[in-house]
């Protein structure tokens, strides 16, 4: 079953709010990523000029396939923000349907569309119609255990020209409660012929093969999990597909990617707003590396981007190297 684009290998990096911007992209692309999907995009938000929302959109000449993901609960808008970044170059428009926070939700977006499907049809529709660019969907199971629609939904969105779906194993009323339910996803994968690709608590190799294997899924989707490893689809991708592996940066070589990282994000923010959009990625670096917590606190504290740049090494190299 072939995935839209070139989004092979199957491994996909979720779009995460304020996380999945243009540097992060980049930096997992550069390891090997079937697909990057940028941050969620509200589409009135777009087309309004909403301060912050272009650099969601922001796709970087060197990203190989890039989905950006939309929302929004009108058909109308939707389709002209779809338009507007399919000519800015977007390789892939990916409809949010599967957004659980209640700011998205009580707007009648992201997964509350799943409680109108006949709706959420017509906005698929347009959006197709309005882009020469694949079409993809990312929902959920359902809105709760009373509405577990999402094979219905995928089927629909099938027949209205939708090239790929993501499903998350969760209603939108578990929100990230409980474990994600990947054979819970077979039912949609049984009911379409496009590819489906499972999302949810997939975190390591050995997580995404019980995912695929459970759900019968094309591709796994990884989030969360990604957070202090931009490697880890590379890696995931490799041992799935049984061959040699990217080496994961240690030692010097790991500060070197965290310094580049935080450098692409001071000129991607500026150096105000990227010192501190950098903190988590930071923190998720620190904290895999094992950090110690008074060194941890010493970067996240850093008040200029010089300070932060010393402070690296000494708190992500291993303790014998520190000393040494």
């Amino acid at each position: 079953m072939r995935l839209p684009l070139d989004a092979s290998p199957p491994v996909l990096l979720a779009p995460m709010a304020g996380i999945t911007d243009l540097p992060f992209r980049s930096l997992v692309s550069g390891f090997g990523a079937g697909l990057v999907v940028s941050e969620m995009i509200a589409s009135g938000e777009l087309l309004t000029d909403r301060p912050g929302t272009r650099e969601k959109a922001e796709l970087g000449l060197g990203e190989r396939a890039t989905s950006v993901q939309i929302a929004g609960r009108e058909a109308a808008p939707m389709a002209e923000a779809a338009r507007m970044l399919a000519g800015q170059g977007a390789r892939i428009i990916d409809i949010n349907m599967g957004c659980p926070a209640k700011k998205v939700t009580q707007g009648a977006s992201g997964s509350a569309l799943m409680r109108t499907p006949d709706h959420a049809l017509r906005l698929i529709e347009a959006v197709v119609a309005a882009v020469d660019v694949p079409v993809t969907l990312k929902t959920r199971l359902g809105w709760d255990d009373g509405m577990l629609n999402a094979a219905e939904i995928a089927t629909r969105a099938e027949a209205a020209g939708v090239q790929m779906i993501t499903i998350h194993g969760r209603t939108r009323c578990q929100f990230y409660k409980g474990r994600a339910d990947w054979a819970a996803i077979r039912p949609v994968v049984e009911a379409v012929r496009i590819p489906v690709i499972a999302n949810g608590d997939i975190v390591d190799t050995a997580t995404a093969r019980m995912a695929l294997a459970q759900s019968g899924a094309a591709g796994v989707m990884i989030g969360r999990g990604v957070q202090g490893q931009p490697w880890l689809l590379a890696q995931v991708a490799h041992a799935l597909h049984g061959t040699p592996a990217p080496q994961v940066p240690a030692g010097e070589a790991l500060v070197q990617l965290v310094a580049e990282h935080h450098a692409a994000m001071l000129d991607f923010y500026g150096p105000d707003l990227g010192l501190r959009v950098a903190r988590k990625h930071l923190g998720w670096y620190m904290e895999r590396a094992g950090t110690p917590a008074a060194d941890r606190r010493a970067v996240m504290t850093a008040r200029d981007a010089g300070a932060v740049r010393d402070l690296l090494g000494p708190a992500l190299l291993p303790a014998q190297e520190r000393a040494a």
